[in-house]
Formats: C-alpha cells, structure tokens, sequence
C-alpha cells in the first residue's frame, strides 16, 4: 500500500518528480498539502478541494485531541470518514503546536507551563486548562484513531535562536523519541494502512542537522521530514540546513519539509530535493485579504484596488475569474464570508498550479528555466544563486 516511485530527476538540480502510492490514494510529487487543521480547510468543502488541485491534505493531531478528541473520531470511522474526505492524510503529531503555544492563556485563565521530559510533554489545553501529556506512546495512539495514511513521531521543535548546547539536548530527545514512536507503531498500527514518518532537527548548526540527518535516515522508514526550519530564520539559511541534510537521506525515500508555503519557498527548496510541503499560509493570508499574483502578495484592502475591476484571480473554476478586486475588496472591508472564501479558493489554486508546473517542467527538463522565469516577475524574493 506504500510505494515511491521517482519519474523524473533533473539532471541539473536536486528537483525531481514522483508517484507516492498511498491507501488512500496517489499523489503527484513535488506536492502542497493545506492544512486541514481541526479536520477542515478552512472555509471549503472537500469538492471544492478536490476542484482546486488538491491530492492530499494534513490534520493536526494537538487540535483534534483537545477537540472532539481522536476518540470521538474513532468513533465516526476516521478522519477521512469524520470529514468526507477519501483522499491521503497526513497528520502531524502535535508537537510543534504544543511548543509553539506554550505562552497562550488557557481557557481557565493558567499560564500554559510545560513539563519536558524524556519521556513527552506535559502541557495544559487552551481551551479549557485541562492537563494532558504527548508521549511517544500516545502521539501515536492519537493518530492511530484518526486513521491518517502518514503519521507523524514526537519532536521538540527547538527555537531557532537557541545555543548549541539546548539545540544538541533538543535533537537527542527527538532521536529518542523517534524510537519510542516507532516501538509503540510496530505494536499499535497496522503497516498496510498507515506508515510513519521520523523528523531531521538540530536547528540551524550544520553539524546537528547531519547528525541528526545519518540517525533518522537509518531508522529505516517509508518517507523522512525535515522539521525546525521556516520559524524565522532567513530564507537562505532554510535553504542552507535543506542543501546540508538532504544529501544524507537515502534518495528512494519521499522527502517532506514542514510548515513551508510560499511560491518562493516551494520553488527553492524543489531545487534542492524536496517532494512534500505543507503550510496554514494559503489560507490564513486569505482571511487577512492577502492573494497571490504572478508577480508576489498583494493585499486587496489596498486602496488602489478600490476600483480596480480586472479579476481576482486566473483561475476558472467556481467563478473566481469573474471577481473583480474592487468587489472582493469591498466585500473583505465588510467582513463578507464570500471574500476570505474567494482569496482562499484562489490562494489554493495558485499553489497548486504552481506545484503542476513545476512538475511539468521537472519532466521536461525545463525546471531551471522555469525557475529563472519565475523570478524575472517575482517581487517578493530572489535568490542569490539565480
């Protein structure tokens, strides 16, 4: 039920294209995958979904175990049952939400403490102050329930910034528990229907990120992650510690980067080797009226689009092509559901097509020239080794 095939590598890069055979599925590689987060996209329906381009999205386990709880979701048959959604799902295993939301105010007024410890996180739910514990044990449990094609295992995904002495601790104690992950799979899980992806840390000090590459690589798994990075250090040093790590991961394995999702980002990195990506920013730009164009993010509350009456957007399905700006503009300023409905369609869209022609391109032995072309519009970045 698991299978990667590698169709096309480019003779010049690191980009290549390929077939993940999924249970639920297959999936065209280089891909996007929005994020479902609490078994929604936000806004849009499975169809629409499925319209716009999209083969596989992810669920977040944090969210979905504080509510409804994986149980409950067991319960109705799955993620996919739960939310009518039969394609693959890739669900993440929680931890770097529970990191990353360590200073939010729970729902009983408590500062959200965490407990680190080897053997998980104890940490309290913002929504009602409850305490709760990921553990190796129960990460994997949660998504056992949840019925997601690729899990995730327990990370700790270090802050960027943090010295070496914390990042080499980090690192170690996502080794250890990408054990324990895979201990608690072999007995908990089924291996024809979902698989489990281990996770690259170190932060941003080359030597780590090998270290940490040669251990998870050797652990033998269907596909690999490279967390900890696009968290706020810049762009080329992302694209540093992804020309570091990749060489040191077995080239018959899909390749995932987490919580990446700008065009710049998706082409750059493509570049460099990788097959999967995944991130919230399509969207939530959305519902602040950011949209992408050919040329970079724009925001439709700009008063220059006030009466600006050329389309939203190039895309022909649901009707997105006969939006005018001046209409989504105005229906953004009046807090209209159809306006963050429309920019998110579109956002999705111009991803996704993007992701297509990167593909093609791959195939065609054109990737570089397709990269070069790109950036002669592209405002937002350019990369020094253009």
């Amino acid at each position: 039920m698991f299978n990667f095939k590698i169709k096309k590598q480019s003779n010049t890069s690191r980009a290549r294209t390929g077939v993940l055979t999924l249970p639920h599925g297959e999936v065209q590689t280089p891909i996007f995958m929005p994020c479902g987060t609490k078994a929604s996209v936000k806004s849009l329906s499975p169809q629409e979904l499925v319209d716009l381009g999209c083969q596989i999205l992810l669920g977040n386990t944090y969210h979905l175990h504080l509510r409804p709880t994986s149980e409950l979701i067991a319960k109705m048959g799955g993620l996919h049952n739960f939310m009518r959604w039969d394609k693959p799902i890739l669900t993440d295993s929680g931890g770097f939400q529970v990191f990353s939301l360590k200073d939010m105010t729970t729902g009983s007024k408590k500062k959200n403490k965490l407990k680190l410890t080897e053997d998980g996180v104890e940490f309290y739910s913002y929504i009602d102050g409850s305490k709760h514990m990921f553990s190796p044990k129960n990460v994997i449990g949660i998504q056992k329930n949840l019925g997601s094609d690729i899990m995730m295992v327990i990370d700790e995904c270090a802050d960027g910034k943090s010295e070496k002495k914390y990042a080499i601790d980090a690192m170690n104690r996502t080794h250890n528990w990408a054990l324990k992950c895979f201990d608690e799979y072999k007995k908990q899980c089924d291996p024809n229907k979902q698989t489990l992806f281990p996770i690259v840390q170190g932060v941003t000090y080359e030597d780590l990120r090998i270290k940490s590459a040669k251990f998870i690589d050797a652990l033998g798994s269907f596909g690999i992650a490279i967390g900890g990075l696009s968290v706020g250090e810049p762009k080329e040093t992302m694209y540093k510690m992804v020309d570091v790590v990749v060489p040191h991961l077995s080239p018959e394995k899909p390749r995932y980067l987490m919580g990446v999702g700008t065009p710049e980002d998706l082409i750059e990195n493509v570049y460099r080797g990788i097959d999967m990506f995944d991130c919230v920013l399509p969207t939530r730009l959305a519902r602040h009226g950011a949209f992408y164009d050919e040329t970079g993010r724009k925001n439709i509350l700009n008063k220059k689009y006030e009466l600006d009456e050329s389309p939203i957007s190039n895309c022909p399905l649901f009707g997105l092509n006969t939006y005018s700006k001046a209409y989504v503009r105005h229906l953004m300023k009046e807090k209209e559901i159809l306006g963050a409905r429309i920019l998110s369609m579109h956002n999705l869209w111009f991803l996704f097509n993007l992701m297509e022609e990167i593909r093609e391109a791959i195939n065609n032995d054109r990737f570089d020239e397709f990269r070069l072309n790109f950036y002669t519009k592209w405002e937002d970045y350019k990369p020094n080794n253009l």
